[in-house]
Parts: structure tokens; C-alpha cells; sequence
């Protein structure tokens, strides 16, 4: 790590750092050949700055310019939604209701859902990576078994689904008919959820956004899909908040 004044260049996990209020914020470089000019965004799921500039530009440069924006990037912090680590008495959206983590001393570590309530024992420090879990292989289990259910209903054949925890898109579909979802999608409401995987099954039909695409995705989700695009939209950057 060598620091330049305020700007902080990094080997480790951040390609580098600039100080707000004194204290280093990763930020994430990402170079572009489309770039025109600097452009800071927040990833407020990573507490990181993500830095996008053209090619050839200077990261000096680059990083002093950022720095200079410490006042937008206070301001843009003081809007993100306080993290909320999935731990005891923490409450999550499960399938758009809320539950909350109850950590019983002396119980069994399997993981079981009553009600509004997610109960598990075991041992205390190993909550979160516990929870986290049971949501990725729920997000799994669900959208793996809806995605083929309305791809039968449909024609469509479906190679795989997967899940993973991508922050740019809610699921991708390849040519070769694999589907990869957010695990996140799973404390969607199931309509948003289910509104995402006819949009993945759509492009089994049209590698696009065309208006062929559109026409297939209202017609695989059997209603307008606008509204649940509007959720995610308003609401899903908070669905990034929830950390083990």
C-alpha cells in the first residue's frame, strides 16, 4: 500500500482508496474504452466507491478528481440504508414479509422457519454465515423449480439455473440457456421474483429488449411486468443492505 497525499494506492482488495473525514473508503477502478470522462458511483452493498474512467487515463489524476468529490460522497453516504448484519434478533424480508433471526442457546443447528420468526442454534458467531446460506439454497431451490415449471408451460427449455450475488443485474441468460439469478431476489415478493425469472425465460426467445422481447415477457408472466421492474427499482438496492 502506498499512500499520495490523501489518495491511498492499493494491492489488496480495493485497487485503491481516497480519505473521507479522514478515514480511507475503498475505491473499486474500472477502466473503459466507451469512457469519456470520470465518473463516481457508490456501491453501498461493498462500503466502496466505484471509479470508472477512460482507458489511458491517469489514476492519479483520476483518484485526486474523486477525492476532490468528498462532500458529494459524504452526502451520498448519509442516503444509503444503515447495513444490517444477518444475526440474532436481526429482522430480513423473506419472500417480501419480514422475519427475524432467532438464536436459541442449546438448540440444534438446523435452521427452521415459524411464522414470522427464522430459529436456530448452534453456535453464536456463525449466524450470519448459517443464515446466508439457508437463503442462497432457498434462492436456489425456488427459482431453480419456477424457472422450469413456467419454462414447461411455455415450450422453453431451460439448460440451468443458478444463483450468485451479482449487484449490476437481477439474472442473465445465456444463449446456451443457462439462467443465473441473484440470490437476493428470494426476500423479493414472490410477483417481483417471479416477474424476473419470465424475463430471463423471454430471452430464450429474443436476446434482447426488443418489442418482440417485451411482448414475450408480459405474455410468459401473465400480467405487466412494469410494476415489479418499479419495485426492484425503488427497493432492491436496500435487498443489498442484509450481510452474514
Amino acid at each position: 500500500m502506498r499512500a499520495i497525499g490523501n489518495i491511498i494506492l492499493s494491492t489488496g482488495n480495493c485497487d485503491a482508496a481516497i480519505l473521507i473525514d479522514g478515514v480511507p473508503m475503498p475505491v473499486l477502478v474500472r477502466r473503459s474504452a466507451r469512457a469519456r470522462s470520470y465518473r463516481l458511483t457508490i456501491d453501498a452493498a461493498r462500503g466502496a466507491l466505484r471509479l470508472s474512467l477512460p482507458t489511458r487515463a491517469n489514476l492519479k489524476k483520476a483518484l485526486g478528481w474523486a477525492q476532490d468529490h468528498e462532500g458529494w460522497v459524504r452526502a451520498q453516504m448519509a442516503k444509503q440504508p444503515a447495513v444490517t448484519m444477518l444475526d440474532h434478533g436481526a429482522t430480513f424480508p423473506l419472500e417480501g414479509r419480514d422475519v427475524t433471526i432467532q438464536w436459541v442457546a442449546g438448540a440444534t443447528r438446523t435452521i427452521r422457519l415459524d411464522g414470522d420468526r427464522l430459529m436456530l442454534g448452534g453456535a453464536a458467531e456463525s449466524v450470519g454465515a448459517r443464515v446466508q446460506r439457508w437463503l442462497v439454497a432457498r434462492a436456489r431451490a425456488v427459482l431453480e423449480t419456477e424457472s422450469h415449471a413456467l419454462a414447461r408451460e411455455h415450450g422453453l427449455i431451460v439448460a440451468s439455473v443458478g444463483v450468485g450475488d451479482t449487484r449490476s443485474r437481477w439474472g442473465s441468460c445465456a444463449s446456451s440457456g443457462a439462467i443465473r439469478y441473484s440470490w437476493r431476489l428470494i426476500m423479493a415478493p414472490p410477483a417481483v421474483r417471479r416477474a424476473t425469472v419470465a424475463h430471463e425465460l423471454a430471452h430464450l426467445l429474443h436476446m434482447d429488449h426488443s418489442p418482440a422481447f417485451h411482448a414475450a415477457h408480459r405474455r410468459i408472466y401473465g400480467a405487466d411486468p412494469r410494476p415489479a421492474r418499479e419495485w426492484l427499482r425503488v427497493h432492491g438496492g436496500g435487498l443489498h443492505r442484509y450481510r452474514a
